[in-house]
């Protein structure tokens, strides 16, 4: 019989773990950079280890933003699903590099496209976390004018993750960006309601009002600190909740 210890237990049993496309992007400018991704594969191998059920969603913003698109003279429905599509891309590459780790994954789209992965089924995603798959939510909501934060937080509460992870550049939420400021201050916890008064960027309004109504608390950690997202779930490490 396997004994777990200290470090392998944590409180949450399922979780959502939200990343932007840029973070697969390295320090190139654009595209997936297949290293970073196997970086970040190998950290979720290891949360995947201490028996925690995990979903994911992906960014599309290192291939295709559909916002900016919409401002250089796109029409805006048609650049959403192209970021869409965009997400797809990188669900399958994560996909990839977690399988060649030996972990179980499903790509899961709100945009059928049978051929690649799986349409969003409620009850047959939560199937598949149930036998220990990880579950990777792309091309949104299936829906333009909606962010990936967005929809991230509508499938946590689907499937009844107890938080979402953000993963970000940096440790937390600061109330000035730390990279221009030195004077910028970290908050170890700060309510949904100041993230929205204060503008302070963690994810979009209405990911924040969803998961305000839900009760669904939000960590924001650095996907950059290696062991990072593993040692949140432990009990350890530098973070913000947003609850």
């Amino acid at each position: 019989m396997t004994v777990s210890s200290p470090e392998n237990q944590t409180k949450y049993k399922r979780v959502m773990l939200k990343i932007s496309g840029e973070a697969l992007m390295g320090d190139q400018g654009f595209g997936l950079h297949p290293p970073t991704v196997q970086r970040i594969a190998e950290e979720v191998k290891s949360v995947h280890e201490m028996g925690v059920e995990i979903c994911m969603v992906i960014g599309g913003g290192n291939i295709f933003r559909g916002l900016s698109g919409s401002a250089q003279g796109m029409e805006r429905t048609t650049a959403d699903y192209m970021g869409m599509l965009a997400t797809v891309m990188n669900a399958l590459a994560m996909q990839s590099a977690l399988e060649s780790l030996g972990v179980f994954t499903r790509v899961i789209s709100a945009i059928p496209m049978d051929q690649v992965c799986e349409p969003y089924i409620r009850r047959r995603a939560v199937r598949h976390l149930e036998k220990k798959r990880v579950c990777i939510f792309a091309a949104g909501t299936g829906n333009p004018y909606f962010t990936t934060d967005t929809a991230a937080t509508l499938r946590a509460n689907e499937m009844a993750c107890e938080a979402i992870f953000k993963g970000t550049k940096v440790d937390g939420v600061y109330d000035k960006d730390p990279v221009k400021h030195d004077d910028a201050v970290r908050y170890d916890h700060v309510s949904y309601d100041d993230v929205l008064a204060k503008r302070l960027g963690v994810m979009d309004a209405s990911a924040i009002a969803l998961a305000r109504d839900n009760n669904l608390p939000i960590i924001v950690f650095s996907l950059d600190e290696p062991g990072g997202f593993r040692g949140i779930l432990a009990g350890k490490g530098t973070y913000t909740k947003v609850l």
